[in-house]
C-alpha cells in the first residue's frame, strides 16, 4: 500500500483508524493498567478488584456488541464512533475522581461502551469497506495507532503523574482521548465511491443464520477468545507484576511496557504484510504461537535480559493478535455483514479479555504468586493455536459460506 495510490477518502479512513485506535485502545485499554498499582496502594484494593473493572463492564455491556454491529451494518460506523470517543473521554475523567467501587465500576462501563463503539469493531468495518486487495496493510497501518498509543501512554502517564499526580494524569488523558480522535472521525465518510478501485466488489449476502451454524465460525470464536484471553491476562497484570512483585521503579516498568508496545508496532506491520501475501490462517497460527512462546519467559524474569526478550516476542504477538481476527473473518465470511459477525466475535473476545486478567489476579491473591496464572494463560494460548489450525486452509476450501 503506497501513499501515492491512495484516494483522499482512503487517507482519511486510514487516519481515522489510526487516531481512534490510538485513543480508544492505546490510551483507554493499554493506558489504564498503568494506574492499577496506584488504586491498590491508595484504596487498599486487591489485584482481583482492580482488574475486575474491565470484567464487570464487559459483562454488563454484554451482547451490545451484536447490536453495535447491526447499527454499523445498517447506518455505518461514523456516528457510533463519535459517540464512543466522547464516552471514552468521560470514562477516564470519571475514573480520575472515583473514591468507591461503585463509581469505579460505573466509569468502567463507560469505558467498555467506548471500546465497543469506537474501538476495533467500527474501524475494522470501515477499513474493510474502503480497502480490498491491500486490506491487510491498511488494517496494519490503522492498528499502528494501538501500538504507538500504548507505547507512548506509559511514558506520558509517568510524566503526568510526576508533575500533577495520578488523578490529574487520568483526567488529562481523558481530554486527550477526545481531542486526538474526534475531529478526523467527524470528517470521514462511511463508504467509498462506487468507482474506487479498492472498493469491495458486489456480492450476495450470506444469511447470518447460515454462518453461525457452520463450524468455522465457532473455531474462529474459540481461537480468538483463547488467544485474546492469554494476551489480555498477561498484559493487564504486567504493571502489577513489575511494580509489586519484581519491585521495579515506575520508570523501569514504564520502559518495559513501552518496549512491548514498540515491538507490537513491528508485529502489526509485519503481520499485515504477511496477511496480504500468505493464507491468513497460517499468519494467525504464527501470531498465536508467538504469544504462547513468550509467556513462559515470565517465569525467568529475574534472569538478566530475559524480560526484554519477553517484551519483544510478546509485543510481536500482541501486535498481530487483534488485527488478524477481522482479516480472517473477512476471508471466511465476506464483508457484507461483517459488522454483525465481528460484533458477535468481539463480544466473545471481550468476555475473555475481561475475565482472564481478573482470574489471573485472583490466583495471585490466593497463592501469592503468578505461577499458576501464567500457566493458565499458556494453556489458553495453545488451545487458540489448535482451534485456528482446524480452520479451512483458505476461503475456497471452506463451504458455500465463503463464496459470498
Amino acid at each position: 500500500m503506497q501513499a501515492r495510490k491512495l484516494s483522499n477518502g482512503q487517507v482519511k479512513v486510514a487516519a481515522t483508524g489510526f487516531l481512534s485506535l490510538f485513543s480508544i485502545v492505546g490510551i483507554l485499554f493499554y493506558g489504564l493498567p498503568f494506574f492499577y498499582d496506584f488504586w491498590v496502594k491508595e484504596f487498599g484494593w486487591s489485584r482481583a478488584t482492580v482488574t475486575s473493572g474491565n470484567a464487570f463492564a464487559k459483562v454488563a455491556v454484554g451482547l451490545f456488541g451484536f447490536f453495535a454491529g447491526w447499527l454499523i451494518d445498517r447506518f455505518g460506523p461514523r456516528r457510533l464512533m463519535l459517540t464512543g470517543i466522547l464516552l471514552g473521554g468521560i470514562a477516564l475523567i470519571g475514573l480520575s475522581t472515583v473514591t468507591t467501587l461503585g463509581q469505579f465500576y460505573l466509569f468502567y462501563v463507560f469505558n467498555a461502551l467506548a471500546y465497543m463503539c469506537a474501538g476495533p469493531l467500527p474501524n475494522q468495518v470501515l477499513t474493510a469497506r474502503w480497502f480490498n486487495t491491500s486490506r491487510g496493510k491498511a488494517m496494519g497501518f490503522a492498528y499502528l495507532g494501538i501500538g504507538i498509543g500504548g507505547m507512548l501512554v506509559p511514558q506520558i502517564a509517568k510524566w503526568l503523574n510526576i508533575e500533577f499526580g495520578w488523578h490529574q494524569a487520568l483526567m488529562i488523558l481523558g481530554i486527550m482521548t477526545v481531542l486526538v480522535s474526534f475531529p478526523m472521525a467527524w470528517m470521514v465518510k462511511e463508504n467509498p465511491p462506487v468507482t474506487s478501485k479498492e472498493a469491495i466488489a458486489e456480492a450476495p449476502v450470506v444469511p447470518l443464520k447460515k454462518i453461525v451454524r457452520g463450524w468455522p465460525f465457532y473455531l474462529l470464536v474459540i481461537g480468538s477468545m483463547c488467544s485474546i484471553g492469554a494476551v489480555s491476562g498477561t498484559n493487564q497484570n504486567l504493571k502489577l507484576f513489575f511494580s509489586l512483585d519484581l519491585n521495579y521503579s515506575q520508570t523501569q516498568a514504564a520502559n518495559i511496557l513501552s518496549l512491548v508496545l514498540f515491538s507490537s508496532i513491528i508485529g502489526r506491520l509485519l503481520m499485515g504484510w504477511l496477511a496480504d501475501k500468505f493464507p491468513k490462517k497460517y499468519v494467525m497460527i504464527l501470531i498465536y504461537a508467538l504469544v504462547a512462546a513468550s509467556i513462559p519467559l515470565l517465569y525467568f524474569a529475574s534472569t538478566p535480559g530475559v524480560i526484554y526478550l519477553f517484551a519483544f516476542i510478546f509485543g510481536m504477538g500482541l501486535g498481530g493478535d487483534y488485527m488478524i481476527i477481522p482479516l480472517m473473518a473477512a476471508e471466511l465470511f465476506g464483508v457484507k455483514i461483517m459488522g454483525r459477525i465481528m460484533g458477535l466475535v468481539l463480544t466473545a473476545d471481550g468476555l475473555a479479555e475481561a475475565l482472564a486478567p481478573m482470574f489471573v489476579g485472583w490466583l495471585h491473591d490466593r497463592n501469592g504468586s503468578y505461577a499458576n496464572g501464567f500457566a493458565t494463560l499458556i494453556v489458553l494460548a495453545v488451545i487458540g493455536i489448535i482451534a485456528v489450525a482446524m480452520l479451512p486452509k483458505n476461503e475456497n476450501a471452506q463451504s458455500p459460506l465463503t463464496k459470498s
